[in-house]
């Protein structure tokens, strides 16, 4: 692999956006001058800053690859700068609950990993037993449901669960991940006769469902004193009970996805399956809150929780939101879209840690997300200031479905570098499998 040398008047090193030369070999940075350098590729003012780390997506590889797959997915996620992402355990069938089944989700990979991935294990009711081999494995993380997932074979776990899971996990010190919302009782938002309205399908997930499993979660991560990862936080009124939980000193992390801080539940038309996820995209005066908690440090990073499913499961053709798939398809997303959402509310700098060194800190990976020698060479140079609209020939993901279309995002990237080489370059994919397996042992 020859050298390569990248000069910008705004490279991200040291916490702050400076002139800098950053040279790579063989995979990693081996020289960083805070000046130009004769020979270095000069890309103006062009941002360059450590490749995007998306922690939350659904790839669908082994078993469910007609929804998406490895090979779309993290191709599509060069697209969007993003050069490292955590796959979940479910919609993978068999979902990855035993070593077994990690092993199989490891082969599916082969000869499709565009971009670096890491992996999630499951706790299921009855699976506890296997997490110590997962984690032994690499695993960097564990995914649970408190509410029921969409996939029969990835039931939730009740408090009876936790209780045995928690204290094995805490041992290994990796996260517990948990779906927050806990199911009260059938909401009476009469949904069943007005399936298209997304107001209804709003009203039948409400925010109390997500406060009452975050209160539940903060008391078992107290009890265990287990890291604890609320994804997806959606309601704007559990922030302080986070906020809360951190002032005391509990090992507890949360995230929000681009869709709860870029699209707002007034904006959403009936009968459009594409915005539909659980937990839902909310008003928008409780996102708002959710972008300011980016501000106080309440919300630790931004994901996608790219869920993308085949036409026919989404309902396109009914929109009938009751019996639609739930999950954005977002992986293309994250950089522009978010940075669309939050430039009215944070600086770049302060939004650029968001998608890179917080994430990496989250999933302990120590080579990724900032830029310094020694570091993998994983980059994306990208130019925050300009907009473009998204069409369908832009995205790479497996089905064109996703309410991105049509959307003038803020931000276009013109190069993702993965270990060194280069995979996105003027929009199209450049290199195929320069990714390498992340795994935590």
């Amino acid at each position: 692999m020859s050298e390569r040398k990248l000069y910008s008047q705004r490279v991200w090193l040291d916490n702050k956006l400076q002139p800098a030369t950053i040279t790579f070999h063989n995979g990693t940075i081996s020289a960083i001058h805070k000046e130009k350098l004769n020979d270095a590729e000069d890309f103006g003012n062009a941002v360059i800053m450590p490749g995007v780390i998306d922690v939350h997506v659904h790839v669908n590889e082994p078993g469910r690859t007609e929804w998406e797959g490895f090979e779309t997915a993290t191709q599509a996620a060069a697209a969007g700068g993003t050069t490292t992402i955590i796959d979940m355990p479910l919609n993978a069938s068999p979902v990855t609950i035993t070593l077994d089944a990690f092993q199989q989700k490891l082969k599916s990979t082969e000869g499709k990993l565009n971009i670096n991935v890491g992996f999630y294990a499951g706790l299921v009711p009855g699976n506890a037993p296997h997490l110590e081999s997962l984690m032994q494995a690499g695993v960097v993380g564990v995914k649970c449901f408190l509410t029921h997932s969409g996939i029969d074979e990835f039931p939730n776990v009740t408090e009876k669960d936790l209780d045995e899971a928690m204290p094995i996990i805490a041992k290994y010190n990796v996260p517990l991940l948990a779906h927050c919302e806990l199911y009260d009782k059938e909401v009476d938002c009469d949904f069943e006769s007005h399936p298209t309205s997304y107001q209804h399908y709003l009203a039948s997930r409400p925010k109390q469902w997500e406060n009452n499993a975050i209160d539940l979660m903060i008391r078992k991560c107290r009890q265990h004193n287990c890291p604890v990862h609320i994804v997806h936080v959606a309601s704007a009124e559990a922030l302080t009970k986070i906020e809360a939980a951190k002032k005391e000193g509990l090992p507890i992390t949360a995230e929000t996805c681009t869709q709860y801080i870029y699209f707002n539940a007034e904006d959403i038309p009936d009968a459009s399956c594409i915005y539909k996820c659980a937990p839902p995209i909310r008003e928008k005066a409780n996102n708002n809150k959710l972008k300011q908690a980016f501000l106080s440090g309440v919300l630790d990073f931004i994901a996608t929780d790219h869920s993308p499913a085949p036409p026919s499961i989404k309902e396109m053709e009914t929109g009938n939101l009751k019996k639609a798939w739930g999950g954005i398809a977002g992986i293309q997303f994250l950089l522009n879209g978010s940075w669309t959402a939050l430039k009215d509310t944070l600086t770049l700098e302060q939004f650029i840690p968001l998608v890179t060194s917080k994430p990496a800190d989250f999933i302990k990976a120590k080579n990724k997300g900032s830029i310094e020698v020694g570091n993998d060479a994983d980059f994306v140079i990208w130019n925050p200031e300009e907009a473009a609209v998204i069409s369908e020939n832009d995205i790479l993901f497996r089905y064109k479905i996703s309410p991105y279309i049509g959307q003038n995002l803020n931000g276009t990237v013109s190069e993702t570098i993965v270990n060194g080489e280069t995979v996105y370059k003027n929009k199209s994919i450049k290199n195929k499998n320069k990714g390498q397996w992340l795994l935590q042992k």
